[in-house]
């Protein structure tokens, strides 16, 4: 069929062919850098521990995590708790480049290598981004977030949808389908470099359901997997005695720890 046609028209064909040729090649390099080609991260050195930063939650506010910071203070630990742009409540990026210049900061002050950081509410994703798209990743040596809507949290997405007008940018990207959550959660949820931790409460009422506190890749601690007793809620996941334990726990030693109901009276105590 081919070689009945004109030359002209012969000529033609092929000029097309080639460009769809072209095209599909260019398509899939892109496709292939955007997967990304470098070397990956090395992972931070987890037997030296640094400066502990602490990113509070939405609206910003750092009083429950100032209670934290001074138990980790008492162990011992350089605890800082980073105040956030716009009271907490504006884009959640420009909330993680705040916190990559915290722990720019924090390395330039101590001298250390490396930092851990402990994510509250979405201070948690805020870690996650800072991690994923703004170099955090080679400078955490363990990222640990509590009661973190990951997988966003039906509160605001309800609220999005109803009550727009009374919804801020933050409110907003922590609906289950915003296309923030939906790009971080569409590669690898626990980027190499650092240990990480993601502790929640199964009765937690702001972030809803309280599984989407869970992350791919890292160790999931609901606080009732270690006391079936607790009722600690999320507000008072940074205040509470035996959540305070269990952060300390996972940020001491050279490596993250899978805890359980053998770990409660000790965490208790």
């Amino acid at each position: 069929m081919f070689s009945s046609l004109a030359p002209a028209r012969r000529r033609l064909v092929l000029g097309v062919l080639a460009l769809v040729v072209i095209g599909v090649l260019a398509a899939a390099v892109a496709f292939a850098l955007s997967r990304g080609t470098g070397a990956p991260v090395a992972s931070v050195d987890q037997s030296v521990p640094g400066p502990v930063l602490l990113v509070p939650g939405y609206g910003g506010s750092t009083d429950a995590l100032d209670v934290l910071a001074g138990v980790l203070r008492e162990d011992g630990r350089d605890a800082t708790v980073v105040a956030l742009p716009e009271g907490g409540i504006g884009d959640l990026t420009e909330q993680a480049k705040t916190l990559r210049g915290a722990a720019d900061e924090a390395l330039s002050r101590t001298g250390a290598t490396s930092v851990d950081v402990v994510g509250y509410s979405a201070g948690g994703v805020v870690a996650r981004i800072w991690a994923t798209d703004l170099g955090g990743a080679e400078q955490a040596r363990r990222i640990v977030t509590l009661g973190s809507p990951h997988h966003g949290t039906q509160v605001a997405g309800l609220a999005a949808q109803f009550v727009p007008d009374r919804c801020p940018t933050a409110c907003q990207q922590l609906d289950p389908n915003s296309p923030l959550l939906t790009g971080l959660n569409s590669g690898d949820e626990t980027p190499e470099g650092p240990q990480w931790v993601s502790i929640w409460t199964e009765v937690d009422q702001v972030v809803t359901p309280p599984t989407s506190a869970a992350l791919d890749g890292a160790i999931n601690v609901p606080v009732q997997s270690v006391c079936a007793d607790s009722t600690v809620d999320h507000g008072s996941l940074p205040r509470d005695s035996l959540v305070a334990a269990i952060v300390s726990d996972e940020l001491d030693g050279s490596s993250t720890t899978q805890l359980g109901a053998a770990d409660c009276s000790r965490l208790s105590s």
